[in-house]
């Protein structure tokens, strides 16, 4: 499939024209835009409100869908004192409008090209991008193998969670870990506490493989998991970051 080139950064209007909700509080957002150029896995858009004053808001949303998809879908975890998730999750309805500017980003993106062995590590709704890389992967049918470890709180926030057990079930190439920090399942033998170098060391293809790392989520979960997988021996050239803060 060819890749589809970087998108403008200017604003375009855009329609929602789906959604679905994944775990209480996260809900994917199904958008449709004439004038939106389509996306590499691992990018991500604006997304901008504007209030009845004239005063706007914009946020930052990785895209879940797989390259070059047309409508496009993000995927938005709510934050309780957020000026956008909150009406992004439990406002905005089918038909409305939104205002968006993207594809956005270089740097932190899979192409079907990359043969290499792939390791994705997600904190959270840190899945989101690593989301779009699997879906690429599985409809490009190319590339090399992907592990999946993902850190997430409890089995009920676990987004995407049938989708991803169902490939790791099928697919040859693809292998899921979820990792809880909370509250595991009773026959979960590791059971629940944070991502550490054991994990990374026992889950990670290792650094000799020559596997490209890319890991997504909170700042101190981004910096912890980077530092340690260095400190292991991979090559920081091979691990790409996206992190996010408390702001939504």
């Amino acid at each position: 499939m060819p890749m589809p080139a970087p998108g403008s950064v200017r604003w375009v209007k855009a329609t929602l024209v789906g959604s679905r909700t994944e775990v209480p509080g996260t809900r994917t957002l199904v958008i449709d835009s004439e004038d939106f150029t389509p996306a590499l896995a691992g990018q991500h858009v604006d997304i901008r409100l504007t209030a009845e004053d004239g005063y706007t808001a914009q946020r930052s949303y990785s895209l879940a869908s797989p390259a070059g998809a047309k409508p496009f879908e993000i995927t938005v975890d709510r934050l309780p004192d957020g000026e956008v998730s909150p009406y992004l999750v439990d406002g905005v309805e089918i038909g409305d409008m939104l205002e968006v500017r993207g594809p956005i980003g270089l740097w932190f993106v899979w192409r079907p090209v990359q043969v290499e062995p792939i390791t994705l590590i997600a904190g959270g709704s840190g899945v989101v991008p690593l989301m779009s890389m699997i879906r690429t992967r599985q409809a490009a049918q190319t590339g090399g193998d992907f592990r999946l470890l993902y850190s997430t709180r409890m089995p009920e926030r676990f987004i995407y969670g049938q989708e991803l057990m169902t490939l790791d079930a099928e697919a040859d190439w693809f292998t899921l870990h979820t990792l809880y920090t909370r509250q595991a399942p009773p026959s979960d033998a590791r059971g629940a506490h944070r991502l550490n170098a054991d994990d990374l060391r026992d889950l990670a293809f290792a650094p000799e493989m020559g596997s490209s790392i890319y890991v997504c989520g909170p700042t101190p979960f981004v910096e912890v998991v980077a530092d340690t997988l260095m400190q292991m021996g991979h090559d920081p050239a091979k691990v790409r970051t996206e992190r996010f803060g408390a702001s939504g």
